[in-house]
């Protein structure tokens, strides 16, 4: 049986402003009518699998949750304390794989990728699995027409059957007159970061050729603790572990290592350029998304979230518009965004990691106003969802209820609050807000006070483990 291992464990802002550390690329929209992790999920839906092993950090794992729960996916969600790259992350999955004396095939996925054709990468599938059957540590090598500078590169050596070569050499990324020769001896493949193997075979390499890591995944995962749908791994024993690539650590020591090719239509969005390559386009080779309208304008990529936004007279050039940011460059420089990135952390602002709009367990709230001692905000509740029993230090808070039903906890009395109705939360007074129930609440909630930031919650009871 196969067992799918995804990564969804980045935190990369090479596609700022939509990717933020907080809600990288991994879990937002920005090729089909899914996000990536979903459409990651998708691509297996005609090969048969066992539950899929999931793989992020703490701050993500209500995202992974939720997307997987509104695709009707199951999976056991595995949280990392701190990040320690692949080679650990996939060990992690690999025990828990043998946990109950099995031993599984893995297929391991980055949720981030974009694979256009899905009947080839099947194909790639199946023959990787005949492989991986025989003990053998398979990568995927992706079939390169472009002397890419941004990938590094596999040497495939003897051919083993019709699909399957032996690895000569994994090369680091390339400078573009190397990449052109990788690409005339036909010889090479761009390195996917997607591998098949045992879950046995991959802690018997791994043992061999980096047991330090193989030692501190074990203890951590052995001191591993269950939290609703999460798989907590011990932060002591796992922070000590080394931070190490399954390439280094395992694939390119292995004498067991295969590549088998895939040409799928792959690309791992690394840039707003790379968008506008995979997207369709129209006639004049613009890719749209959004309210947006475009005149004389050619090769451009415009994303509005929820505005109209207008170009003219415009070539090769990238429009993002979100909530509270705008980017505009040009598209052959996009790469170079994570300057802007760097400048917004050194000036302590929070564009970089986080939306206006941000997503909890319990539903969404959209900072639509602040003032120097106020903030408005616009709350959604999930139906059946609570937020945490709580106080405040610094905050008084006043909700008005816009559409559907509040049960709120003030103080010592708990009642109703319906549309067009309200109720005032005094500084230090234990609240909670749920709604009991069957469309989702929204309320706008106006907060005053001498300090209005997220870490003033006191959370005395939660139904997400946040107490």
């Amino acid at each position: 049986m196969i067992v799918p291992v995804v990564m969804a464990g980045g935190s990369g802002t090479r596609l700022w402003p939509m990717s933020r550390a907080m809600y990288p690329k991994q879990f937002i929209n920005v090729v089909g009518n899914n996000t990536m992790l979903q459409d990651t999920f998708s691509r297996l839906e005609n090969i048969e699998t066992a539950p899929a092993l999931v793989i992020c950090n703490d701050e993500h794992r209500f995202l992974v949750a939720e997307q997987l729960r509104e695709k009707g996916q199951k999976s056991n969600i595995i949280l990392e304390p701190v990040g320690r790259n692949t080679a650990p992350a996939i060990a992690l999955a690999a025990l828990k794989a043998v946990n109950n004396g099995d031993d599984p095939i893995l297929l391991v996925l980055a949720a981030d990728h974009v694979i256009q054709n899905v009947n080839a990468f099947e194909n790639s599938i199946s023959q990787a699995e005949i492989h991986a059957k025989t003990g053998k540590l398979v990568t995927f090598g992706i079939v390169a027409r472009t002397p890419e500078t941004g990938y590094g590169y596999i040497h495939r050596g003897k051919k083993l059957d019709d699909a399957g070569f032996k690895v000569s050499r994994f090369v680091e990324k390339p400078d573009k007159e190397t990449a052109q020769n990788y690409i005339d001896t036909g010889e090479f493949f761009w390195n996917s970061g997607m591998f098949m193997f045992k879950a046995s075979r991959y802690l018997e390499e791994l043992k061999q050729h980096y047991p330090e890591i193989l030692s501190a995944c074990e203890k951590s995962f052995n001191s591993s603790s269950k939290d609703l749908d999460f798989i907590r791994i011990d932060l002591n024993d796992f922070k000590e572990c080394p931070s190490e690539s399954i390439d280094y650590a395992v694939m390119e020591k292995t004498d067991c290592a295969v590549v088998v090719p895939l040409d799928a239509g792959w690309s791992d969005i690394g840039s707003w350029s790379a968008i506008w390559d995979v997207s369709e386009k129209d006639k004049n080779g613009n890719r749209v998304l959004g309210d947006a309208i475009t005149e004389d304008s050619r090769n451009c990529l415009v994303h509005s979230e929820d505005r109209l936004v207008s170009i003219l007279g415009l070539e090769d050039v990238v429009v993002i518009d979100t909530k509270d940011t705008v980017l505009v460059a040009d598209k052959n420089k996009v790469q170079n965004v994570k300057k802007i990135v760097e400048k917004l952390k050194s000036a302590n602002r929070d564009e970089w990691k986080i939306h206006r709009e941000v997503y909890r367990p319990w539903g969404k709230y959209d900072s639509i106003d602040m003032g120097e001692r106020y903030q408005v905000k616009r709350i959604t509740v999930k139906p059946g969802a609570k937020l945490s029993v709580q106080m405040h230090h610094h905050r008084a808070e006043h909700w008005v209820v816009v559409s559907g039903t509040a049960s709120v906890t003030n103080g010592e009395k708990t009642f109703l609050v319906s549309e067009n109705e309200s109720t005032y939360i005094p500084i230090g007074t234990v609240h909670a807000l749920e709604n009991p129930g069957k469309v989702p609440l929204e309320l706008i909630e106006v907060q005053t006070g001498s300090y209005l930031g997220e870490d003033d919650i006191v959370r005395l009871e939660d139904n997400y483990g946040r107490a």
